[in-house]
Formats: C-alpha cells, sequence, structure tokens
C-alpha cells in the first residue's frame, strides 16, 4: 500500500436484496470497505456469503437496495458509481477498471483471435494503428505466459487456465487504477491454480494495482492479499490484515473456516 491517506474506493453501508427473495434476508448488508492505491484486499467466505454479490455491487453491475460506492478516479474526483450513466459506467470499465470473471470465457470474446481480445480494450481507448496492437498484444501473452505464436488463434482452443491466464491480459494491458476478481482460479486444477496465482501476485506487486479478489480459497486471500474481509450470511463479520485474520481469528465463524482447512 502507498502512503497516501486517501483511498481509491469507498464502500459505505451497501446492502442489497434481491427482489425475489422469499424472505427478509439481504443477500449483503451494511458492507463498509475502503480501499487504498496499490492495495490488494481478499474477501472470503462460504458459496452464499454474498461476497460475489457485493464485488457485483461494488462494480456497478447490480443497484443496491441502499449505500453507496465512490470512486475517486485519475482526475482525482469523487464518483458515485450508481450516479453514473449507462454509458460513463462502461467508460469507467473498460479505461480505469477491469473486471475478471470467474468463467473466463465470460470475460472473452470467442469469436476473435487471442490477439483481438487484448488489442479491443486499447481500441476503446482510441489506438487504431495495427502494428502497435499487435505489438501490445504480443507483450501482454509474454508476460501471463502464453505462447505469442498463438496471437491469431481463437480462445476456442485455449485450455480453461490459458483462457483465463488471457482475460487477464485483457484486462491490464490498458493499466487499470482498480481490478475486481471474481473467484479467478475456480475450476482449475491445482497445478494450474498455482502458476496463475504466481502469476498474479507478481502482476499486482510490479504493477502496484489496486485489487478486490473474491474467493472461498483462504490459500489464495494469504498469497495475494495485504487485508482480508470474511462474509458470513450477507455481513462482514471480521476483517483486518490478511495474516492476523487466519492467523489469530477472532469470530467464530472465521475460526471454523480457518480449522476447516488445517484440521484433516
Amino acid at each position: 500500500m502507498t502512503e497516501t491517506t486517501q483511498p481509491l474506493l469507498r464502500v459505505r453501508g451497501l446492502s442489497h436484496r434481491f427482489p425475489s427473495a422469499r424472505d427478509e434476508r439481504y443477500a449483503v448488508q451494511d458492507a463498509d470497505l475502503d480501499l487504498f492505491p496499490g492495495e490488494v484486499v481478499a474477501i472470503v467466505g462460504e458459496s452464499g456469503s454474498g461476497k460475489s454479490t457485493l464485488l457485483n455491487c461494488i462494480a456497478g453491475r447490480i443497484a443496491p437496495t441502499r449505500g453507496a460506492v465512490h470512486y475517486r478516479d485519475a482526475d482525482e474526483r469523487w464518483l458515485d458509481v450508481h450516479a453514473l450513466t449507462e454509458r460513463q459506467q462502461r467508460v469507467l470499465a473498460r479505461t480505469e477498471w477491469g473486471f475478471v470473471e470467474q468463467n473466463a470465457s465470460d470475460g472473452l470474446r470467442l469469436d476473435v483471435s487471442a490477439g483481438a481480445n487484448i488489442g479491443e480494450r486499447l481500441m476503446g481507448q482510441g489506438e487504431r494503428h495495427y502494428g502497435r496492437l499487435r505489438a501490445s498484444a504480443e507483450r501482454w501473452m509474454a508476460r501471463v505466459e502464453l505462447d505469442t505464436s498463438r496471437i491469431d488463434d481463437s480462445p476456442r482452443a485455449f485450455s480453461g487456465g490459458m483462457r483465463q491466464r488471457l482475460q487477464i491480459a485483457r484486462n491490464l494491458v490498458t493499466r487499470p487504477r482498480l481490478v475486481l476478481l471474481d473467484e479467478p482460479t475456480s475450476g482449475l486444477d491445482v497445478s494450474v491454480q498455482a502458476r496463475l496465482l504466481d502469476l498474479m501476485r507478481q502482476l499486482t506487486t510490479r504493477m502496484n494495482l489496486c485489487a478486490l479478489i473474491v474467493t472461498h480459497d483462504l490459500g489464495v486471500a494469504r498469497l495475494l492479499a495485504q487485508r482480508t474481509l470474511v462474509m458470513r450470511h450477507g455481513r462482514v463479520v471480521e476483517q483486518g490484515l490478511t495474516d492476523r485474520v487466519l492467523d489469530d481469528p477472532q469470530h467464530p465463524y472465521t475460526q471454523l473456516l480457518v480449522s476447516s482447512v488445517v484440521m484433516p
């Protein structure tokens, strides 16, 4: 984390209840979060804890029932994410933000080449020179350890781990200030997960990325995140430095999560 006292993202009292819910329970209730430049924060919890709903509310994909999400943009203006128009949200999403989907295929265009997937975000920022677009795509394929000779291949021909690497390259090529990741290693083989996590750790450190990662895997939080939030039934029940939360959990639910990993 940098020394600045100004957060990049500020979430206050965020709550969401799906209209189809049959009871009064909220998927997310009264969540608060500050995310600082250069900081990686993990949101952990079991399936149904509300962590992905919280991430999608922060991203502007779901309108919260109440609460606010404010983002400090590159011009030092505080933006109310949910007060932006759809067009303004799209511009923000393809310039200063990135979003890595749990299913890599949802974050890629499968009908165009790997290189075009990476170059598309640059084109959204006005780059039109074919040579520069291709060179940038090649550099980023190399950075995420993809064979650059496959730049013209369709993502359909890639394995799950390769697609996830390509999706990461697609998001990072424009050097966003904030990246949101939803279960980025879910569904991958253990060996593939390990290589992908090592890659993500290197990139977040080298690029001084600000990132918010949703995961059910405490190992992912320990490896990547400086701080961790624990969610249960839509509420943040514990938060703090990752090592403190995982090595000395205070809330009974966090203790249960940690013991379920440690104990045989």
